[in-house]
């Protein structure tokens, strides 16, 4: 690892102590971090032309929410192998520059009076395939800048970052919609994406070059051997496992909590959000807490502990009793609870399992790896997803909740009785190869 330190100018104690001094990670994570809020911000404005200009059907609200999950159906695997032998940092670039032209072409749309359903749909599907070209990116960049002690604090510091944006960022969104309309709010999106793309280019790093495909080798081979290392690999193969299934509960989470909080008990919106903002607050918290977490007891043990801990709000929305006739004190009370441990187990075990990921793995096969478990991941929650509704309207919302929580539990399992169970990051021995 001493190759990465001198790649990314930061030292060993500089790794062991605030990862922000690194000055190749101040770029990368200023960068992530003005798109993240962009992002979050963008997300409001979508969803309110998606509503009153196009004036869409729920059929076409949900073809237009599928198609963020359709790029990594049938990309993954193929974009994943590119990033083990594309330039990381040059495609980073590439895609922000491609985010922020696409971006433009929205208020363009506006102004013409052009925008409809089908170019709607056209500009979310380039921006879902450029997103996917990024975090493909991404994860395999990190370890490029960063050096390998430095790798979980690193994901925690993105961790932290991510949940600001997603917790005010709408709310942001919402003000700046107001104040600039829709043309101005997008051309603003862009500007921000072209920033990012400037901190991206600026960052100074020597990626090595892949070797050379053997003859008679195409991009198949390189996706099966991606495959075969992630599910053969002795503490990959359960991390990767393990996180399919918590996918799998997520989607029947994400599918039914919100219509059962706000339809079945009847809560209004307003406290609604608060209990989402306390789920802001628990992931700030568990980002905050994974470094000393994962260094104490283990990366294993501290995804376990994620694991576990997320069982227990749904598990609990599941048994206690709850009706439209609950007072709103005991509903806000239960449902803020569930959404800080919702967070806070997510904060947790995130940026443990990235960075541990992240140094297991070879340089070499880290884009395969990472799309080999990004991709199945998006596969589980998009059938998880449909089946969640069936799920709902045979059994109700708390018995889906309650197998939400069952599976969650599963997921745990498969840590605890793996030697994943046992993995500490400084016991990760990995060439940047």
């Amino acid at each position: 690892m001493r190759d990465d330190a001198r790649q990314s100018g930061s030292t060993d104690d500089e790794s062991a102590g605030e990862v922000l001094r690194i000055p190749a990670f101040r770029l990368f994570w200023g960068a992530t971090t003005i798109r993240a809020f962009g992002s979050s911000i963008a997300g409001i404005a979508f969803q309110t032309l998606i509503v009153t200009v196009v004036a869409a059907t729920p059929f076409q609200i949900g073809v237009l929410s599928a198609l963020s999950v359709v790029p990594y159906l049938f990309l993954g695997l193929i974009i994943g192998a590119l990033m083990d032998r594309w330039n990381r940092q040059r495609t980073l670039v590439l895609t922000s520059i491609g985010r922020a032209i696409v971006l433009v072409a929205i208020p363009v749309l506006l102004v013409l009076e052009a925008l409809t359903f089908w170019s709607l749909a056209a500009v979310m599907l380039a921006l879902g395939v450029l997103t996917l070209f990024a975090h493909s990116a991404e994860q395999p960049f990190l370890p490029h800048i960063v050096p390998r002690p430095a790798l979980v604090s690193a994901n925690a510091r993105l961790g932290q970052s991510e949940t600001i944006a997603t917790t005010a960022g709408p709310a942001l969104g919402g003000v700046l919609f107001n104040v600039l309309g829709a043309p101005l709010l997008f051309v603003l999106e862009a500007g921000i994406h072209a920033i990012s793309a400037l901190l991206q280019s600026r960052i100074r790093v020597v990626e090595a070059a892949p070797a050379a495909r053997a003859q008679g080798r195409h991009i198949g081979h390189d996706i099966a051997e991606g495959m075969r290392f992630t599910y053969s690999h002795r503490t990959l193969r359960p991390l990767a496992l393990s996180v399919h299934t918590w996918f799998l509960g997520n989607s029947i989470v994400a599918t039914v909590f919100a219509v059962f909080v706000l339809r079945e008990l009847g809560m209004p919106v307003w406290a609604f959000g608060v209990a989402l903002a306390f789920g802001g607050v628990g992931g700030f918290l568990g980002a905050v807490i994974a470094p000393s977490i994962g260094a104490r007891i283990g990366a294993g043990r501290a995804i376990l502990s994620g694991r576990c801990l997320i069982v227990l709000p749904w598990a609990s929305l599941a048994i206690v009793p709850l009706s439209a006739a609950s007072s709103i004190a005991l509903l806000l009370t239960l449902v803020s609870i569930a959404q800080f441990l919702y967070g806070l187990s997510m904060g947790i075990e995130d940026a443990n399992d990235i960075a541990y990921r992240q140094a297991v793995a070879p340089g070499a096969i880290q884009g395969r790896m990472n799309a080999t478990i990004r991709t199945t991941n998006r596969v589980v929650f998009f059938f998880g997803a449909l089946g969640a509704g069936a799920l709902a309207t045979w059994l109700g919302y708390p018995i889906s909740l309650g197998i939400a929580a069952t599976i969650f539990l599963a997921a745990a399992l498969i840590v605890a009785f793996s030697p994943l169970r046992n993995a500490r990051h400084e016991d990760v021995q990995r060439p940047m190869s």
